[in-house]
């Protein structure tokens, strides 16, 4: 069997490849495409693999953009640094994906599911592709507007340090130490801010990559943080979050 990694990162490539041979000596990787212009040139010239693992953002596009070209693509295998809350609805879908630094035991898991469905021409619906396409492409919040006074103020999300909710009110603390209240849930907060720059550790504090300075070891397998402007109160990662704040900061 043959398949083809789309990678911009050239450790990590080489990373999946080393773990691919290890994993499933009966795939061999025939090229790894580093962007959409040389995928879309490989392609072209070449028969279609039996896997596909692919980057969903690449250095000159999303990995989509090489599987638009094609007129029917194989199985594919995502490969991406966006949280796994960003990415919930990748299995339900019915496609798998790999989240970055990949994992042994994740490759082996996608691995095992692709030699399962081998006999399918690509997995998942038009209609799935589609859906995931959309969760890429969405557009997040840029600014929030603030009432200062009689006067309203609009910050840009890359001046917002953190956010925090307490007695039932949210704030939002700038990276120069200004505070104000917004009409928003952490809830909402964490649909309409990119997963990329905003994280949620626990229920009260959904921080951005910015405003972490240190991060120590706490009891019961939680993570204390040190964020910037500083908290007079604790800033813990919850236990259920750590793995993925780890994997976040990790990207």
């Amino acid at each position: 069997m043959k398949a083809v990694i789309v990678e911009d990162e050239e450790f990590a490539a080489r990373r999946l490849g080393q773990m691919v041979a290890e994993l499933a000596p009966e795939i061999t990787v025939e090229a790894t495409i580093s962007s959409v212009e040389s995928g879309a040139r490989w392609f072209s010239q070449h028969g279609p693999p039996d896997l596909i693992f692919l980057d969903i953002q690449l250095n000159d596009g999303y990995g989509f953009d090489i599987l638009d070209a094609l007129e029917d693509h194989p199985p594919v295998i995502f490969t991406t640094a966006y949280n796994e809350f960003a990415i919930r609805g990748f299995r339900y879908n019915g496609l798998d994906y790999l989240l970055k630094p990949i994992v042994k035991d994740d490759l082996k898991r996608a691995l095992e599911k692709f030699k399962k469905n081998i006999t399918r021409n690509g997995q998942g619906s038009a209609e799935n592709l589609e859906q995931l396409k959309q969760l890429f492409h969405k557009e997040y919040k840029h600014r929030f507007m603030v009432k200062v006074g009689n006067m309203f103020k609009s910050f840009n999300v890359e001046d917002i340090a953190y956010f925090k909710s307490h007695e039932g009110l949210i704030c939002l603390y700038t990276h120069s130490g200004q505070t104000y209240p917004i009409e928003y849930t952490i809830d909402q907060l964490e649909h309409i801010l990119n997963p990329i720059h905003f994280f949620r550790i626990n229920r009260k504090f959904m921080v951005s990559v910015q405003s972490v300075v240190e991060i120590h070891s706490y009891f019961n397998s939680r993570l204390l943080l040190k964020i910037l402007p500083k908290e007079e109160e604790q800033v813990i990662v919850s236990r259920e979050r750590t793995t993925n704040f780890k994997r976040w900061l990790d990207m």
